[in-house]
């Protein structure tokens, strides 16, 4: 049985707002999370994803309040992720409305925190989020990719590949593995990433950083993804939805 290939537009929120920038910098105002929810909703995205760029103590109770009033937008599957780093974090976005809870430094930090989540709510909620890029030295990586935190400006020195089958074993149910070479720059996924991620892991990936054009997104699932993610090219109108899901149909790709 094949599964059809899902489509999820991903709102970075910070402080309330939608931002996007290029490798995370030079941010620009993309508009209200909720409203553009429920546009996405309504054009048929299969899944959203909510990242909160800041997520800073200060801003955590927008966040909780922005998943609220989105969750009572759309119907929908939303997975929140973004200074997430405990237990207790996850039970709030679940309580909040969110489907899935992203997680990714506080991982890195203390790897046991997956199995915690994954024991108490189960794999089908926790998502391991993986900031990847090309390591300058082969010998920091074996697969040749390394996991960064902050936006990719801190190095980790742990291998990608590695990371991602080590997150399965602790109970993650899905990857979502971002280039950060890639990320807004709209010349296409890491396809090669995206192969050597699949090739040890069994669980869904969800690729994401890099798509600027419909034709990027088929040889993403070519590679190996089980959906494709992006940002800004939904939110100013680049792409519509409907022209990636038809892209993907004409590659031979099931959609929704």
């Amino acid at each position: 049985m094949s599964v059809a290939v899902r489509v999820i537009p991903c709102l970075d929120v910070d402080a309330g707002r939608v931002v996007k920038g290029v490798n995370f910098r030079d941010l620009r105002d993309a508009g209200n999370p909720v409203e553009l929810a429920a546009r996405y909703d309504a054009e048929g995205a299969d899944e959203l994803v909510f990242l909160d760029i800041t997520a800073s103590s200060g801003s955590r109770e927008t966040t909780y309040d922005v998943v609220r009033r989105t969750a009572e937008q759309v119907f929908i599957p939303l997975t929140v992720g973004g200074g997430v780093r405990s237990v207790d974090d996850v039970d709030r976005l679940l309580r909040a409305g969110a489907d899935k809870v992203g997680v990714n430094t506080a991982a890195i930090a203390r790897p046991d925190l997956l199995g915690e989540i994954a024991e108490r709510f189960g794999s089908q909620v926790l998502v391991l989020s993986v900031d990847a890029r090309r390591s300058a030295t082969e010998s920091a990586s074996g697969s040749g990719y390394e996991v960064t935190t902050h936006g990719g400006r801190e190095r980790t020195g742990i291998d990608a590949v590695g990371w991602a089958r080590r997150g399965e074993e602790l109970g993650v149910g899905e990857i979502l593995l971002n280039s950060m070479d890639a990320d807004g720059t709209k010349d296409g996924f890491d396809l090669e990433m995206i192969e050597a991620v699949r090739a040890v892991v069994t669980v869904p990936v969800i690729a994401s950083g890099g798509a600027g054009a419909v034709e990027h997104f088929a040889p993403a699932v070519a590679a190996g993804a089980d959906a494709v993610l992006a940002a800004s090219v939904f939110h100013f109108g680049t792409l519509r939805l409907g022209e990636v899901k038809e892209s993907l149909r004409a590659g031979g790709y099931e959609v929704r």
